[in-house]
């Protein structure tokens, strides 16, 4: 099952798209979180099941809104792909490194992003993303955590590296919270539909390639993740977490940072494709 939101922005439609076929998905609600909290997948595959939902077909121009409506934390894992520590100058974690984002960083998949003002180091990093199904506190084990997963989205966690590292104070989330610094989607596709467990993640900036890796490289996996931060905070349905970001970033050396006029591309096996192109704060 794909959960998807289209219009524009303020006046998205939530469907979904079920062997195949799209549905308006307003029966239900939207994607927020009362939706997971009311087992709203459930109800739409019984919905649909039962011929009571709409199909619909949508011209591809119609725009792509965040498939997540709103959320109550957006929560993300640092140096998660051991290549990407060591380019950053930094051993591999023991524990996974948490900082958060506002919720207003959450944007559409193809929006465009304005840079932050004053941003000279804005850096691009594709991320597997976890909507959060059910509320989850102390799991007992990381299987525990994994049920209370309901799907995964692609994420660009998108971050101003001397925000970040030079003006942070000792922690991260300065230079992630930049407003449309989360662009999600264009679906969130639910859990028991998608094996996380090696899909490829890859970028490009103006059609040049950037990342290429993939989730199997990860140190720690989805339900390792839901699991430790399960033991210092709730978890609630709809909350975000972004994985974190394999090699090949503007913070490595290797490539410049974004400027205005950039095209960002990013793409999940099974979760789709992201277009975003940048311009100047104020323009």
């Amino acid at each position: 099952m794909k959960l998807t939101r289209r219009g524009e922005a303020g006046f998205e439609i939530p469907l979904v798209e079920i062997d195949g076929t799209l549905y308006d998905a307003s029966a239900v609600g939207d994607f927020t979180p009362e939706f997971w909290t009311a087992n709203g997948p459930r109800k739409l595959k019984e919905l649909a099941d039962e011929g009571k939902l709409t199909p619909v077909e949508l011209a591809e121009t119609v725009r792509y809104g965040s498939p997540v409506a709103s959320a109550s934390a957006v929560i993300c894992i640092g140096q998660n792909y051991a290549a990407h520590a060591a380019e950053s100058g930094a051993e591999p974690p023991k524990q996974p490194i948490v900082f958060l984002k506002t919720p207003n960083t959450i944007a559409g998949p193809h929006d465009e992003v304005t840079i932050a003002r004053g941003s000279e180091k804005t850096d691009w990093e594709v991320e597997l993303g976890i909507v959060i199904g059910s509320r989850a506190a102390y799991c007992a084990s990381a299987e525990e955590a994994a049920e209370h997963i309901g799907g995964y989205v692609l994420a660009n966690d998108l971050s101003e590296r001397d925000f970040q590292l030079e003006a942070s104070g000792g922690q991260w989330s300065k230079g992630k919270c930049s407003p449309g610094y989360m662009p999600l989607g264009p679906w969130i596709v639910t859990a028991e539909d998608l094996d996380t467990s090696d899909l490829n993640l890859r970028s490009w900036v103006n059609g040049e390639p950037r990342q290429d890796s993939r989730t199997s490289d990860m140190i720690f996996n989805c339900a390792e993740i839901v699991y430790d931060l399960s033991q210092y905070m709730q978890l609630e349905p709809g909350d975000i977490i972004s994985t974190g970001t394999p090699e090949g970033v503007a913070l490595s050396g290797r490539f410049a940072y974004l400027t205005p006029g950039d095209v960002v591309e990013l793409e999940i096996d099974g979760l789709g494709r992201q277009r975003q192109t940048y311009h100047a704060w104020g323009k």
